[in-house]
């Protein structure tokens, strides 16, 4: 039986040219900065000599497992380690630490583009695809034919891949990823392809791929189609586990916080824009000032630079 078991999970992404940060104001405003966003989310960098950035925290003690029948989603805004986890289930990339085991025939659909040879014909990159995903040679011989027909693409598979328009290599890469019923599936959002008459066929081919596979491994951003394909849920933020549960449950979580966080960003890009025009409206008056002082005594130009200072330190929310 199909069964995956993932055991406190590390993933580093290192930097190898160092991104060092500069020293610059704060931009005061009314977000409690313990719990605000930005500061959140500053929370995966990895700081070396000089605050140089050196690397990203992609993932951090991730545990969870799912049993054959199991239906996983996983969310999480940009950046927060989805497609990360997922390419670390799919063999892509070898964690630092932990463990990942998986029992079961693993398709992975996290990337559908991934493995393809432009110079090789579209009927040598099944045959490719089909031993990269471990599918021996007579497994791929019995599936070319539904592979061809489902792709529609005829006499173009004995012809490099290179002069396909994109429509049609997705269609072909649909068909391949999509022709071998795995134990364990894992899936990077909802696969559709091609034309409006295409899409209808492959929205039928996925729906019956998904449910016939032993286990549903999906990172959406869609909760519509996360409650009506999968039974739990794992809330993935900046690398770690925020939330496991019913899908409903951790979805509802999942959207509080979001709005609570949208509602932060909003403050702080209002609030660096008013620090912005304050600094304009500061520099012009200076420019004026200095115009208007030039071959007049210098204290009085030094006593106006220095009030236009304090003005424009209050707006900032410094004094």
């Amino acid at each position: 039986m199909s069964h995956v078991s993932v055991k406190n999970l590390f993933l580093n992404y290192p930097l190898y040219q160092q991104a060092p940060i500069p020293d610059k104001p704060q931009i005061a405003h009314s977000v409690d900065p313990e719990n605000s966003a930005h500061n959140h989310r500053n929370e995966t960098l990895i700081r070396g000599g000089n605050n140089a950035i050196i690397g990203v925290r992609a993932l951090s003690g991730i545990s969870f497992e799912v049993p054959s029948g199991g239906r996983l989603a996983i969310m999480g805004e940009n950046g927060s380690g989805k497609t990360t986890l997922l390419q670390v289930l799919a063999g892509i990339y070898a964690p630092d630490s932990g463990e990942v085991v998986i029992d079961g025939q693993t398709t992975s659909v996290v990337n559908i583009n991934l493995g393809m040879s432009l110079e090789a014909s579209g009927h040598n990159n099944i045959t490719l695809r089909g031993l990269a995903a471990g599918r021996s040679r007579r497994e791929i011989e019995e599936r070319r034919a539904d592979i061809a027909a489902f792709s529609e693409l005829g006499e173009f598979l004995d012809l490099p891949v290179q002069t396909y328009s994109a429509g049609m290599r997705m269609r072909l890469n649909f068909a391949i990823a999509t022709a071998f019923q795995p134990d364990v599936l894992i899936l990077d959002e909802w696969l559709s392809a091609g034309d409006a008459a295409f899409r209808k066929k492959a929205t039928a081919r996925m729906q019956s791929f998904v449910e016939q596979a032993g286990i549903l491994i999906l990172a959406s951003h869609s909760r519509a189609l996360m409650e009506a394909t999968c039974d739990r849920a794992l809330w993935l933020d900046c690398g770690q586990i925020r939330a496991e549960g019913k899908v409903g449950e951790v979805a509802n979580a999942y959207d509080e916080e979001m709005i609570r966080r949208q509602k932060d960003r909003d403050i702080r890009a209002q609030a660096e824009l008013e620090a912005a025009r304050a600094h304009a409206t500061f520099v012009g008056q200076v420019d004026q000032a200095a115009q208007s002082e030039n071959g007049r005594s210098p204290s009085g130009f030094y006593s106006f630079f220095a009030r236009l200072s304090r003005i424009f330190l209050r707006a900032i929310g410094r004094k």
